[in-house]
């Protein structure tokens, strides 16, 4: 065992719960490796097991995503070695950390010309982006899409990758500030979702017909409002609960609306199969050295700070990408 320095709580609850402790690692188990931690990433899912709205067992470690280098390989590892430069999105909850042990099947390994920062930065919101774009609905040139919180992680991505598609992207946002930034990264109509109504803008945007598919982390304020967006038998995807879970949805009125879909998906069962995990990475990977998505973090905490970070994400101060820093 080793001695290394993490984030644990004992029991639900607010930011304060987060502890930096000092706790064993093991040495890896046979199907795992051991990652020397160079940045984690922060997500508003860390929140959700934090509060327990997501349960997990306690006590505790948090987080999902980082990178770093192979310190350790268990015996049946032959696809990794020390050395390696490798980034991962759905690692077990407690990347919080300066080394973690993790499942080799959910690791890949780092291009070159993507740091550390960057992979820890986009792994989870750029594999959730690929799956929301690529594979729940494929965009494709010409399309209209709503996205909602344009200018959070996730949402700056979807807003790149989509109109290098050839999109044209609606996203809604919460200030002056956020909608300059979702401009600047593609998206074609920012909306102050609190100063207007989204969804008649959205229609008007579109001539009346709404939108194929609606993007909507943030859960009980977009809602039903999502829904009289779309166009018949469009998709609304619900991927998030930023103001809280969504509200019980009577599903007979999906028809009078226009025969609409509605899913619930999760990155995790899209990237299950390792092939899957493979391709989203790759073609995630492919995208920003392209220049096509530029994975910009735009707040930096020390791995002690994660409560800052915490309070900072739900308070709605950050926006694009947040990485941990050991």
């Amino acid at each position: 065992m080793v001695t290394i320095n993490a984030i644990r709580f004992e029991q639900t609850g607010g930011p304060e719960v987060l502890q930096y402790q000092t706790v064993e690692l093991a040495e890896p188990k046979a199907d795992e490796i051991t990652v020397n931690i160079k940045a984690a990433g922060l997500n508003y899912i860390d929140t959700y097991h934090r509060s327990g709205l997501y349960p997990v067992a306690l006590p505790s470690g948090i987080g999902l995503e980082g990178a770093g280098i192979v310190e350790e390989v268990g015996a049946e590892i032959d696809a990794f070695a020390p050395g390696d430069r490798v980034a991962f999105g759905t690692a077990p909850i407690g990347t919080y950390a300066d080394a973690v042990n993790i499942p080799a099947s959910v690791a890949v390994k780092l291009p070159d010309q993507i740091s550390f920062e960057q992979a820890a930065a986009m792994m989870l919101q750029g594999m959730t982006a690929h799956y929301l774009i690529r594979r729940i609905h494929r965009v494709k040139k010409g399309d209209h899409i709503l996205i909602h919180a344009a200018a959070g992680g996730v949402g700056l991505i979807v807003c790149q990758w989509a109109k290098a598609l050839g999109a044209t992207v609606i996203g809604t946002v919460g200030s002056e500030a956020k909608a300059e930034l979702a401009k600047a990264h593609g998206c074609d109509h920012p909306i102050l979702y609190r100063e207007v109504d989204f969804q008649q803008e959205v229609r008007r945007l579109t001539d009346g017909k709404g939108v194929p598919v609606v993007y909507d982390s943030v859960g009980a304020e977009t809602f039903f409002s999502s829904l009289d967006c779309l166009s018949p038998m469009g998709t609304m995807v619900s991927f998030g609960n930023a103001s809280g879970p969504p509200p019980a949805l009577d599903i007979g009125t999906l028809g009078p609306k226009g025969s609409l879909f509605v899913t619930r998906p999760t990155l995790f069962h899209y990237v299950a199969a390792r092939d899957d995990l493979l391709t989203a990475a790759t073609e995630l990977f492919d995208v920003v050295s392209k220049g096509d998505v530029k994975i910009e973090i735009h707040q930096r905490y020390s791995l002690a700070a994660a409560a800052d970070a915490h309070r900072d994400l739900e308070a709605r101060k950050t926006t694009g990408s947040t990485i941990l820093l050991p």
